[in-house]
């Protein structure tokens, strides 16, 4: 099934780069030359980087050239997204433009042979039976039917190029604009979350959750930077980290991470799945030293409710995956529990163990759209607040990008709960 799968991956994958290229370079051209062999190679290249950023990065390979790699591999996979989805809208305008240039040409033809007063043919006789041509033939019996009309070659190729100019610029604008926004940094999200069970004292307690950092080739110190100091901004009283800080090693990217010392506020760490694709052990002494507190399938009690945390999904393979019991089973349910758990699906065992507020990560909101849709088939919920019987779960978009340094339709943020006393 592995193999059925991974061909039929590949040949999507190579038709539709075939359909790209066709309607990008070959149609737009006349006949074979240069520009068709530059969009073979521009294609082609482009994959050959993406994947080789792919691998490089999977690989642990030096990291200067998972550097090397990720910049145009990354973004060469945004863009030809984006790409395809243009030239398959182009589809809709294709024929609508050019039944808007056939008809702006009859009618400058019409415009250019106008008859003169005064010179108006007399009606002819209509002819009889015997006279009338036949219906199956538009010439006469001394003189052949004419073909009929083809398209102009050349207006053909002057609707190709207008549509996949167009596509084209809005595809590069669309990655453009997405880059841009998550190399500025995330924004502040505010949401208020009632807990029945919050003191009255507690009313208004403020935890600044961030998530999907993923510092790697492409965001690196700068980019933790910004997000500490946005964090600082807020003046939260606590910070959860809710998994996916980073992609690679801390020989790698421990110097990237190393804003992190610079919270004001205590601060508390759980992994997610990218850790431990990335030396999870390693990350939460690294966290440590940094000053959070991983909450390793661990709870500490705050003076107004429980703050818990499990271990990522991903660590079941390294016999380190979550546990419940361990982290929420011999708790005072009579207090209000807060659980740091990276992804959306665990809230089902958040359920069953009477947790008020689960915030996780994972998703990025689907970072490219339409990928939203990917990830909702994926997840109970994509992003924001939702209500699962007694529990309630709230998804943050992230405050970085994995993969594309680039969010289309999935802004990231940094979110601050409020707590709400429903007793205040």
């Amino acid at each position: 099934m592995v193999i059925v799968f991974a061909l039929l991956a590949l040949t999507v994958l190579v038709a539709g780069n075939w359909y790209l290229w066709r309607r990008l370079f070959r149609d737009t051209t006349r006949g074979p030359g240069v520009m068709r062999r530059v969009g073979v190679a521009v294609v082609a290249g482009g994959w050959l980087l993406a994947i080789g950023a792919l691998v490089a990065e999977r690989s642990g390979a030096p990291f200067w050239l998972q550097q090397t790699l990720a910049w145009p591999g990354f973004l060469w996979l945004a863009l030809s997204i984006y790409l395809l989805l243009a030239v398959v809208a182009g589809e809709v305008v294709r024929p609508l433009l050019r039944r808007l240039l056939e008809r702006r040409a009859r009618t400058t033809a019409d415009v250019r042979e106008p008859v003169p007063a005064g010179a108006l043919p007399a009606p002819a006789e209509e002819p009889t039976p015997e006279e009338a041509p036949s219906v199956a033939s538009s010439g006469t019996a001394d003189q052949p039917a004419e073909p009929p009309a083809t398209p102009d070659p050349s207006r053909r190729l002057f609707v190709s190029r207008v549509v996949a100019g167009a596509g084209a610029a809005a595809a590069v604008a669309t990655v453009g604009y997405g880059t841009y926004g998550v190399l500025r940094g995330p924004r502040v999200k505010r949401v208020t979350v009632p807990l029945a069970k919050l003191p009255r004292a507690a009313h208004g307690y403020r935890i600044a959750v961030v998530s999907d950092i993923h510092l790697g080739p492409t965001l690196g110190r700068g980019f933790a930077q910004r997000v500490v100091d946005t964090i600082n901004g807020t003046q939260p009283d606590i910070v959860a980290v809710v998994g996916d800080l980073v992609d690679g090693s801390v020989k790698d990217l421990g110097p990237a991470a190393a804003p992190l010392r610079q919270l004001n506020a205590p601060s508390y760490f759980v992994t997610g799945n990218h850790e431990y694709f990335s030396g999870a052990e390693q990350w939460v002494e690294e966290v440590r030293r940094l000053g959070l507190l991983p909450l390793e399938n661990a709870r500490t009690e705050l003076p107004w409710f429980d703050l818990a945390g499990v271990n990522d999904i991903a660590g079941e393979s390294e016999g380190q995956g979550p546990d419940f019991t361990k982290a929420l089973g011999d708790r005072d349910t009579t207090r209000a529990c807060v659980l740091l758990a990276h992804q959306p699906v665990q809230i089902h065992d958040a359920v069953d163990h009477g947790v008020d507020l689960q915030l996780s990560g994972h998703t990025h909101g689907g970072q490219l759209w339409p990928g939203n849709f990917v990830a909702a088939a994926a997840n109970p919920t994509v992003a924001g607040l939702e209500r699962y019987g007694d529990t309630q779960l709230y998804v943050s978009r992230g405050a970085g990008a994995w993969g594309p340094p680039t969010r289309v339709g999935a802004p990231s943020d940094i979110t601050v709960i409020e707590l709400a006393s429903t007793r205040a």
